[in-house]
């Protein structure tokens, strides 16, 4: 089946000496993989390299055999352009780092047009961000929401998080359970907008524990979800 449809970058591999293997999140039909044969040598084909830049948005017109197996795109062209994404160094890792992100939670081969359209959002409103130190927070807080795992907040005043049920309580429980400035700061991007993100005010040490709390979250409701590589890199930056 031929299909014309938005699709975000997550991930590329390279395979062999010219193919490169792209796994996008489509609008159409979720998470797909596409063998991009001989785009690594050919300067004359219809497909560019650079076209596959993580979380780069475009529109492609692709084959879909819907069997499992690899697919095959013909046309691809940007339909969202970013200027600072792929040229800022600090927005680049931040790019990196939420990719890899999304390339190990999402995996179901099916549209979902809200979580599309979050991602896309989010990112078109990224590139335009100037102060955007506390963004990779505010996305992976509110992505749970349409992964299905997103805290419950009728209990938001207690001082611990439950990080396995995904709840706040007065009491430990487990070894699960988490209290401290890290679970405090991380209640302040609880109903903001995007707008409103960059008026918490964040020290570095804090920052780095918020989103490690947010990454341990993570691993704990979506199967083999592993730590990103490119968090090191991520530490490093934001002061």
């Amino acid at each position: 089946m031929v299909v014309t449809t938005e699709a975000i970058v997550l991930h590329t591999l390279k395979y062999g000496e010219a193919d490169l293997i792209a796994h996008c999140y489509t609008l159409s039909d979720g998470r797909k993989s596409y063998m991009l044969r001989r785009i690594l040598k050919s300067k004359k084909g219809a497909l560019k390299v650079s076209l596959f830049q993580p979380l780069t948005q475009l529109e492609i017109i692709a084959n879909h055999k819907n069997k499992g197996t690899l697919e095959s795109i013909r046309e691809a062209k940007v339909v969202s352009p970013y200027k600072t994404l792929h040229t800022d160094v600090v927005k680049t890792a931040v790019v990196l780092f939420l990719s890899e992100v999304l390339k190990d939670a999402i995996q179901e081969e099916e549209a979902n047009n809200s979580l599309y359209h979050y991602i896309s959002s989010a990112f078109t409103f990224l590139d335009v961000m100037e102060d955007f130190a506390n963004f990779h927070i505010y996305f992976l807080l509110n992505l749970t929401q349409y992964l299905g795992f997103y805290p419950d907040l009728d209990e938001g005043n207690a001082l611990y998080f439950n990080l396995l049920e995904g709840v706040f309580q007065q009491k430990s429980t487990t070894n699960y359970c988490e209290k401290g400035a890290h679970v405090e700061v991380l209640k302040q991007f609880f109903g903001i907008k995007f707008e409103a993100m960059s008026q918490i005010k964040l020290n570095k040490t804090t920052r780095l524990e918020v989103l490690h709390l947010l990454i341990r979250y993570y691993q704990l409701h979506l199967h083999g979800f592993k730590k990103p590589k490119s968090l090191a890199i991520l530490n490093q930056l934001f002061q």
